[in-house]
Formats: C-alpha cells, structure tokens, sequence
C-alpha cells in the first residue's frame, strides 16, 4: 500500500498506519515530508503514497473508500496546481480530510492550489492549512484524533507548553 513509518514516544505505537498522508506527485514530498516528521515525533503510525486524482483515479477512488476500514483515522492530501485529490478523497471517504495546498512548478503562486482546496461545496468538507503548511496538517491530523484520546491529548498539552517556552526563551538584544 505504502511506506509505513512509525517511531515511539508516549503514546502506544500501532502496528497499523492511523494518519495517511498522501499527494498527488512524489515532487510533493519535501513539502508532506513535514507532517510525517512530526507525526512520528509523536509516535503515530502513518502511511505516505502517491495518489494522483489525475493520473491514477482509480488508486485515488479504492485508497479513499477503504482507509476507514484499514484503521486509518485522518487523512492529510497534498496537492498543487488543479488540486483536485484533498476534495476528490473527502467527497468518498467518510474520515477527516486535511488538504495541503502546494505551490507547485506550474502554479500561480500557490493561489491555484490554495482556492481548490478551500473552496469545497456543501457536504464536502476539506480542512485547509497554510500554502506548504503540510507540518500543521500533522499537528491537526493530532488534535482530531486528540479529540477522544486523552494520551494524544497529553502530547498536545506538552508540545504546546514546549512552544510556549521556547517564545519566552527568545531574546532579541
């Protein structure tokens, strides 16, 4: 199916992936890289594969009707230009759907790509980060499941106390 990644810390290490992060273009990866990194910073199994509404539909249709089935919890699709595959995914699969719009070669600065993801018609929600925010897809892939998970939601407490202290570490003279 994919490149299973998992690397513990608090929280129980499944052997199935919870978080699929998918995109439409291997090109994407630097970007996705991101909220793959920090999920396995916080020890949740995640799945990463190529799947392009373009060019692979079909993979594309399978993968977003049977991720709930395989364990997966949220899925996080990356995609630039047209940016179909955050909506096409959500419009099958009845789990949480974070799009990532990348800025891609061919892309008008991203607004391409930004506008396809946000801008998705009733009963079709797509939860829409930053341009390349791909690290705050983990961190809300996180929070979704930290909604009914007290030990994630622990990590969540953690890492946001860690933010706050590197800020008030910070001095600028």
């Amino acid at each position: 199916m994919g490149k299973t990644n998992t690397k513990s810390k608090s929280v129980k290490k499944t052997a199935s992936p919870e978080v699929a992060i998918i995109m439409g273009s291997d090109s994407d990866w630097p970007v996705m890289k991101a909220a793959n990194d920090f999920l396995q910073s916080m020890g949740i199994a995640t799945i990463a594969r190529v799947v392009s509404a373009h060019r692979t539909p079909k993979l594309m249709m399978k993968f977003a009707s049977e991720a709930h089935s395989k364990g997966i919890k949220v899925i996080i699709a990356g995609a630039g230009g047209a940016a179909h595959l955050p909506g096409m995914v959500a419009s099958i699969t009845p789990l949480p759907v974070i799009g990532v719009p990348i800025k891609s070669s061919n892309s008008i600065d991203g607004w391409d790509s930004i506008l396809s993801i946000l801008q998705m018609p009733n009963g079709v929600p797509v939860a829409t980060v930053a341009l390349n925010g791909a690290k705050n897809a983990g961190i809300l892939a996180l929070q979704i499941m930290g909604a009914s998970n007290p030990k994630i939601q622990q990590q969540l407490l953690a890492f946001k106390q860690g933010m706050e202290q590197e800020v008030l570490q910070k001095k600028l003279s």
